[in-house]
């Protein structure tokens, strides 16, 4: 919020409080504590109109990761619409100088927040003969995959997990590969 109240504009600085709200998911940040800060004489209907209007806006930017033309077609027709839904010439100018110097952070944001984690970082194998059978496993000569995985989250250590599967294993593990990959294929051809 720092960066917008810098430049002496409660709307920048309610923009950057919003993105800290909706993107950063600071909890700090709250409506009523923008409100309080930025604009205590605004009525709490008026603020929250302002507050709604403007975090709707952002998330749709968010959303469609809106470049420089995109973002101008798109205030453009912000403006020209009448009544409440609408934003003054004033409005789009901030939301535009704020776009211009946030986008990437709230991209990365966004990104990040998609992951799931713990995450897979790596994944190794390699194959083995069974030499001798073990605990009623495969008996000997059949041969062994062998995997290691690599997982971890953030910056913390990875964990590793390893997995040793018989040839019909993989097999089962190879054919919800291929089920999960036409699922994906399907979703794709449909967009």
């Amino acid at each position: 919020m720092a960066e917008a109240e810098a430049s002496g504009s409660p709307l920048g600085a309610l923009l950057s409080g919003v993105a800290q709200e909706i993107f950063y998911r600071n909890s700090d940040v709250t409506e009523e504590v923008l409100r309080s800060e930025l604009y205590p004489e605004a009525t709490r209907q008026d603020f929250k109109a302002l507050y709604d209007k403007m975090k709707a806006l952002l998330k749709s930017m968010a959303a469609a990761d809106m470049d420089h033309p995109q973002l101008e077609a798109f205030l453009t027709a912000q403006t020209r619409k009448q009544g409440a839904g609408g934003v003054d010439p004033e409005q789009a100018a901030a939301l535009a100088r704020f776009w211009k110097s946030q986008r990437g952070r709230v991209r990365q944001r966004l990104l990040a927040h998609g992951r799931w984690e713990p995450a897979l970082r790596g994944l190794s194998w390699r194959l083995d003969l069974q030499t001798a059978a073990r605990h009623g496993g495969p008996s000997p000569g059949r041969p062994l995959a062998l995997l290691e995985l690599e997982l971890g989250s953030g910056e913390r250590e990875s964990d590793f997990v390893c997995v040793e599967m018989d040839e019909h294993n993989v097999q089962r593990v190879l054919n919800k590969m291929a089920a999960i990959q036409a699922a994906i294929d399907a979703v794709v051809q449909r967009t």
